[in-house]
């Protein structure tokens, strides 16, 4: 005679119209209190039984009803649409970018819970072929963050990334720095356009390029006072950043820096061109208070800054394609370094937390120092008015 199933171990029946073993179990019940059938199905009996089992070991272990189909394309875009709220639009861009072109149409079939390392090993083997190691840590990133967030929607029992190593992938682009004499050509390139004192400024006290296209008119100080004790030089405060909230990179990169005569010269005729700007836009002005603004006032696209600086770098006779604004920056340090400005100094005058942050980001460009900051700067590029 055959015994009736224990309640909660679910039942076993043949579906004669589908020709297959029917497994189902009860696996909770809804606001209303209709019940929540769980359902497999097997050619043999023994093939049912087996997924009957593992409905019940899964639900035991809490994972939830629509795990079983649930893909890494589902976890990725439910990562994207909900696991990047308060981030950069940049961030979630580029993010977004990385999973739709490696992630998803790699991974993205692949059922979740069916996912095992050696996909994921084979996977970043194949990307390691055509990506740097750095997009490599990003790739994975997306994957792993994804996988995290399923997991603690109990999707899936671990996260099997945490398992894999990251290869060592192609060689990426070098960062590089500006010599003296590319540094005055662009200098002098400059001159005269709407990117000349963000070019300056960038050359000669090293701000980032998110930093100056959040700097406003009121943390600019032009004349600084010579008659105090001691004399206050002129001056910005890099306080704020375009990043997500405004904040600076990091709570050391906000910082007051002195500014060598030749950035106070070309921030003054940048105020004169904005100023008539603000004039020939008049009703379309808005006002921001920003210092490197559009032509209406609004804050400046990272594009509209790449843009332009291509433009300058055409004029000053250096192949375009080969540089890029936040080397301006790295062309700073070298600078410096290289008239005996110390690591100390260096360090704090570009905002990182410590020396081993600037050895590490810019140990190419550093060389055996004596000297520092805005003094350095007007020895290397003594002030001269072209417009006087």
């Amino acid at each position: 005679m055959t015994t009736r199933r224990s309640r909660g171990d679910g039942g076993l029946h043949w579906d004669e119209a589908r020709q297959r073993w029917i497994a189902s179990v009860t696996v909770g019940y809804t606001p209303a209190g209709k019940r929540i059938v769980k359902k497999a199905s097997g050619k043999t009996k023994t093939e049912a039984k087996a997924k009957l089992k593992e409905i019940i070991r899964d639900h035991d272990d809490g994972l939830t009803t629509s795990a079983h189909n649930y893909t890494v394309g589902d976890a990725v875009q439910d990562w994207l649409a909900f696991g990047l709220s308060g981030r950069e639009q940049a961030t979630i861009e580029t993010r977004t970018f990385l999973a739709n072109k490696h992630v998803i149409p790699d991974l993205g079939a692949r059922k979740l819970r069916e996912l095992s390392a050696d996909d994921v090993d084979r996977w970043l083997k194949d990307k390691a072929q055509v990506l740097s190691t750095r997009s490599l840590r990003e790739v994975r990133s997306v994957l792993k963050r994804a996988v995290d967030r399923a997991q603690a929607r109990d999707k899936v029992k671990r996260n099997v990334v945490l398992l894999c190593e990251i290869p060592k992938g192609k060689d990426g682009r070098p960062s590089k720095s500006l010599t003296l004499d590319q540094a005055e050509a662009i200098l002098s390139a400059a001159e005269g356009t709407t990117l000349e004192a963000y070019i300056v400024l960038s050359l000669l006290i090293g701000a980032r390029t998110e930093e100056l296209r959040a700097l406003t008119w009121s943390h600019v100080n032009l004349d600084g006072d010579p008659d105090a004790t001691p004399p206050v030089p002129p001056s910005i405060m890099v306080w704020h950043s375009v990043r997500a909230g405004g904040d600076t990179k990091t709570r050391k990169s906000r910082r007051t820096l002195a500014m060598p005569r030749r950035c106070v010269e070309a921030l003054r005729r940048h105020r004169e061109r904005q100023d008539d700007a603000r004039v020939k836009a008049d009703n379309r002005w808005m006002e921001n208070d920003l210092v490197f603004a559009s032509a209406v006032g609004t804050e400046l696209d990272a594009h509209n800054v790449r843009r332009s600086f291509r433009a300058v770098l055409k004029r000053a006779g250096l192949n375009e394609k080969e540089w890029t604004p936040r080397e301006m920056r790295h062309s700073f340090v070298s600078l410096l370094s290289d008239s005996g400005v110390p690591l100390e100094q260096i360090s704090r005058l570009v905002g990182h937390s410590n020396t081993m942050v600037t050895e590490t980001v810019y140990r190419k460009q550093l060389r055996p120092v004596l000297i520092e900051g805005a003094e350095a700067m007007d020895v290397i590029f003594p002030h001269t008015d072209p417009y006087s």
